[in-house]
């Protein structure tokens, strides 16, 4: 991820046209290290996404829909304290680094007008949000630094505000070209360009180094000491439009993509280095791009925080019943040997007359093989021939009991087990607050949780997904076993076609029929909407069985979202995210 300060450069001019003179209208911390700050500018509300994530740091407007948590972090209320209707009055960054400092005007407690300032550092897994008081000291941060973490740098409450450390290298546009190639070549070292010119300037990315190397060896990434005075010129020619696209803010959103689809890096020049083997996407704004880039990512990342709990919880039960599976399973394949019991216990019976009290075995002729071997039945000497006997036959009795009550209760054990798997696959596709909590109060009803205590909150009834075919039919898909019930036995009628993968954890996806024939193409898209919401999301060729409505039952006693069909169809499709994203409805 390109992500340098370069782009950010960018970013902050984009900023700045935008925010200058606007007013803070709120602020909420969407998770751990995110902060998103909705602005009054221009009479509508702008939101900035500011970012501490090791891997997804960065800052930049969204339109991404985010929640607002319902007890707001510390950092969060701070955050409101201090910057509360702040103007903001100045966005600077620090050189060419990946630190951007957004200034405020506000007002404090005694009413005197003070100056904070919000930096952000865009550093790897050392990225963070430091809020900064008139003084210059550290009011507090979104990841505090102490000297366990850190005996370079601290920041804590308190402390003065210090810059990272930044190595001494060139500052575009501050130098000219001919400046930067007279440092590229200032080297004894046999090293590449790319690398070199990594070394030399500040802000810059490896993308845009190979870029700049690739431009100047006309597709070859030369060494230093291979440079001839053409693929200097060239290299000269490229910084000096980079210095002008710097300074005039023309640089061009631009997503990499690969052929799959799969966003891989973006940047702000024309990248031509990697041929036909990635995608140029351009965007209308750096906003718009990482949005794009970053969206689906960091809502998985909130998910992934919010349902730690779950996650654990769902895990350790699906353990247990493993473990008791296991065991089970064991004690069943010893109640195997049950009929011999009943036959040790039958033979005594017939022999008692050649067997005493204190016999340690008996060894008899056994009538049930042919050809009648001889047997040797172990016998308790404390116990009389007819109380062996009959100690076999008890024996024989508890096994056959414990076999078919066993049997029961694996069966019971792997529909359960069936059930949290099913419970996972939710908790792997939710998206929002509401989704977790539909799924913890599921939990908390089957006896997994306990019920949370004090004012029971009102439930959120969720809507099912929604989809329109091409053919224009309504597709729904629940969202959590409790909705799959609700959909499939209460809100949908007899001849809707209902859809579901092939003995793999998933959605129930229902067609809405509307007393019409539903045509093949639709029948279609709607099994690779249900192969999509389900375990199998990344898969190819996976089985959807689809029925009607009228053929699903629900057996008495079966866990949320258990049912099962008799009459069915079975469609073999691959999930495909983008047929999915554009059939569903907004």
């Amino acid at each position: 991820m390109a992500l340098d300060g370069a782009m950010l450069s960018q970013i902050a001019y984009e900023i700045q046209e935008v925010l200058l003179g606007a007013r803070v209208d709120k602020i909420y911390q969407p998770s751990r290290e995110e902060i998103a700050v909705a602005f009054r500018a221009h009479g509508q509300t702008v939101r900035l996404l500011l970012c501490a994530g090791a891997d997804t740091a960065r800052v930049h407007f969204t339109q991404m829909a985010m929640e607002n948590p319902k007890a707001p972090p510390m950092f969060c209320m701070l955050m409101r304290k201090h910057l509360g209707s702040a103007k903001l009055i100045g966005v600077e960054q620090v050189g060419m680094d990946r630190i951007l400092h957004l200034k405020f005007s506000a007002v404090n407690e005694m009413g005197d007008e003070v100056v904070l300032t919000l930096a952000i550092e865009i550093m790897g897994r050392h990225s963070n949000i430091i809020l900064i008081g008139n003084d210059g000291r550290v009011i507090d941060a979104v990841k505090r630094i102490d000297l366990t973490m850190s005996s370079v740098r601290q920041v804590l409450p308190g402390m003065v505000y210090e810059l990272p450390p930044r190595p001494e290298k060139r500052i575009l546009p501050e130098c000219t070209a001919p400046q930067v190639v007279e440092a590229v070549l200032d080297t004894q070292k046999e090293i590449l360009l790319s690398k070199r010119l990594l070394e030399v300037l500040e802000g810059f990315s490896p993308l845009v180094c190979r870029e700049m190397a690739y431009f100047a060896g006309q597709g070859e990434d030369l060494r230093v000491q291979q440079l001839g005075q053409e693929q200097l010129s060239r290299l000269e020619f490229y910084l000096a439009a980079l210095i002008r696209q710097l300074r005039e803010h023309t640089g061009v959103p631009t997503l990499l993509v690969e052929p799959s689809g799969r966003p891989k890096d973006f940047t702000f020049i024309e990248v031509r280095q990697y041929g036909s083997a990635l995608q140029s996407r351009t965007y209308p704004t750096y906003s718009q791009l990482l949005d794009a880039f970053y969206g689906n990512r960091d809502t998985l990342e909130r998910m992934r925080q919010r349902s730690g709990d779950l996650v654990r919880t769902l895990s350790n039960i699906s353990e247990r019943i493993a473990r008791k599976l296991a065991s089970q399973r064991e004690e069943l394949k010893e109640c195997k040997n049950r009929e011999t019991l009943k036959i040790y216990g039958e033979l005594l019976s017939a022999n008692l007359y050649a067997i005493q009290k204190g016999d340690r075995e008996a060894v008899v002729e056994n009538y049930y093989e042919e050809g009648m071997p001889k047997v040797a039945i172990p016998l308790d000497p404390m116990l009389t021939p007819v109380q062996n006997s009959q100690k076999y036959y008890t024996e024989y009795r508890k096994a056959d009991t414990a076999e078919k009550k066993l049997v029961e209760l694996i069966a019971q054990g792997e529909q359960e087990a069936l059930y949290i798997d099913a419970v996972i696959d939710s908790l792997a596709r939710a998206r929002t607050e509401a989704e977790l909590d539909a799924i913890r109060r599921e939990l908390a009803d089957g006896g997994y949780l306990r019920h949370q205590k004090g004012k029971a909150k009102k439930e959120e009834k969720l809507p099912p997904l929604r989809y329109r075919s091409s053919d224009g039919f309504t597709i729904l898909c629940g969202r959590n076993n409790v909705q799959n019930d609700r959909l499939t036995l209460k809100e949908s009628r007899n001849y809707d076609v209902w859809f579901h993968t092939q003995k793999i954890p998933g959605s129930h996806t229902v067609v809405v029929s509307d007393g019409r024939e539903v045509p093949n193409s639709t029948l279609e898209e709607a099994a690779v909407i249900a192969a999509y919401n389900s375990k199998a999301r990344d898969s190819t060729r996976v089985p959807v069985d689809y029925t009607y409505i009228k053929n699903v039952k629900k057996p008495n006693g079966a866990k949320p979202g258990m049912v099962i069909y008799e009459t069915y169809e079975t469609a073999i499709v691959t999930p495909d995210e983008e047929l999915v994203q554009r059939l569903a409805e907004k």
